[in-house]
């Protein structure tokens, strides 16, 4: 795909952040990989107001290499991913409302419902908190994402990562409906946890899951 056209991409998934609940205002942010690093959205730009010339390319030297406006402040976390997984090709991060609220408990969501393993792992855990921007944020958010494909972001929000943007932008939400879910159990009462056995016998099924070959 040429990056215009990953561009547009971009734009069509962005735009959806205020209509999906996923995200208000000018708050997260998005990537995509491309042939010389990856595309990101700017710092501080109202979504429905982005061009296809907004879109920044930068290399993993953390250079921009094609655009005008500056990237994303939370670009060394989108670069930092791309480099410590090879098998990722989009990022999506968000501030969703019940995501973040999870995150400024610092605790993950454990295995309340056997689609927590639809992200990779047995719970969606929570990555220790750093200022946002910074390389040590960078650094928490790879470490939790070793293994799977979501996680909270402590005092912040959440990120998912998948093999492109609309399955990245699909992650994200099911991290938001599970942890809207998971407050509900709460308040209910309290979930009663399946067992590991359970977990893992799910992330198994869901490696073919949706596959027709």
């Amino acid at each position: 795909m040429s990056n215009d056209a990953l561009r547009r991409e971009i734009i069509a998934t962005v735009t959806q952040f205020n209509s999906s609940g996923l995200s208000f205002g000018r708050s997260g942010n998005l990537s995509t990989r491309s042939a010389q690093g990856f595309l990101i959205t700017p710092t501080g730009v109202t979504y429905d107001q982005l061009a296809v010339e907004d879109i920044i390319e930068m290399d993993y030297a953390g250079n921009v290499i094609d655009g005008m406006l500056k990237p994303s402040s939370e670009w060394m976390m989108h670069r930092a991913i791309y480099q410590a997984r090879e098998d990722i090709n989009a990022i999506v991060h968000v501030h969703s409302p019940y995501a973040t609220a999870m995150s400024c408990t610092r605790k993950p969501i454990p295995a309340f419902h056997y689609m927590v393993t639809a992200l990779g792992s047995d719970s969606i855990p929570c990555a220790e908190y750093a200022t946002f921007g910074s390389e040590e944020l960078s650094d928490n958010a790879v470490t939790i994402l070793a293994d799977c494909m979501a996680c909270l972001l402590a005092n912040h929000g959440q990120i998912a990562v998948g093999e492109d943007l609309s399955t990245a932008f699909r992650f994200a939400g099911e991290v938001e409906n599970l942890a809207h879910q998971y407050i509900l159990s709460l308040q209910a009462g309290g979930p009663v946890l399946l067992s590991d056995q359970e977990m893992q016998i799910n992330i198994e099924k869901f490696k073919t899951y949706g596959k027709q070959d």
